[in-house]
Formats: C-alpha cells, sequence, structure tokens
C-alpha cells in the first residue's frame, strides 16, 4: 500500500522544521478538499503518513505549509528581525500522485525568503 510522508528542513537555522502547521488537500477539477492538517515534530517530520492505505489513490493534491506563522514564532534570523508582513506566507505545493501503491515523500527545503521541494524517497 502506498503512502505520503513529507519533512521540513529549515536552511536558515540549520535544523528540522518543528512546529510548522501542514494542510492536505485532494483536488477535485477547480475544488480543494480538505484530507488533513499536521504539524511537524521535534524531527520536522510528521508523526504519522499524511495519507495512506485506502484513502491513498491516484490523483492531484497540495500540500500548504504555513511558513509565514512558523517563522513568525522563530523570530529573529542570522541575528536580525525578520520583515513584518514576511516574504513568504502560506507556501502550496502541487503534486501528482500516479502509482498508488508507491512512496511519495515529498521534502521541503525552507527559509524566510525562499524554498524548495522535490519528490524524495
Amino acid at each position: 500500500m502506498g503512502r505520503l510522508t513529507t519533512h521540513v528542513l529549515d536552511t536558515s537555522r540549520g535544523r528540522p522544521g518543528e512546529g510548522l502547521d501542514i494542510e492536505l488537500f485532494r483536488i477535485d477539477g477547480e475544488a480543494r478538499v480538505k484530507l488533513g492538517a499536521f504539524r511537524t515534530n521535534a524531527d520536522g517530520r510528521c508523526d504519522q503518513p499524511l495519507l495512506e492505505g485506502t484513502e491513498f489513490a491516484a490523483g492531484i493534491y497540495e500540500l500548504v505549509f504555513d511558513a509565514g506563522a512558523y517563522f513568525a514564532v522563530q523570530g529573529a534570523v542570522g541575528g536580525g528581525d525578520l520583515p513584518e508582513p514576511g516574504f513568504l506566507g502560506k507556501v502550496p505545493v502541487r503534486f501528482g500522485i500516479s502509482a498508488a501503491d508507491a512512496h511519495y515523500h515529498v521534502p521541503l527545503l525552507l527559509s524566510p525568503f525562499g524554498y524548495s521541494t522535490y519528490r524524495g524517497s
């Protein structure tokens, strides 16, 4: 059975992104159906897969990482205060799942001024 996982690395601090809120949506045409809400643990990961079992199916999905709230809590980065409002707010990552029996891992490398993602393992 397939599953969906994620983790967040705070590249500005050189450590896992702990306490970052994430929402998961399934995209159905123009509609976004919310499937769950999660928070990263001390390792920057969620305690369980975001999607697995019979809920895990081929389709289009979106993870929304609340980077703005995360960095607001973090406060100063690199010895300076972050601007208000911050550059990043909610970071959406839309992706497709084509194989319902595979592991899809969607990591986020995050700083207050940029991010990147990829299909991990």
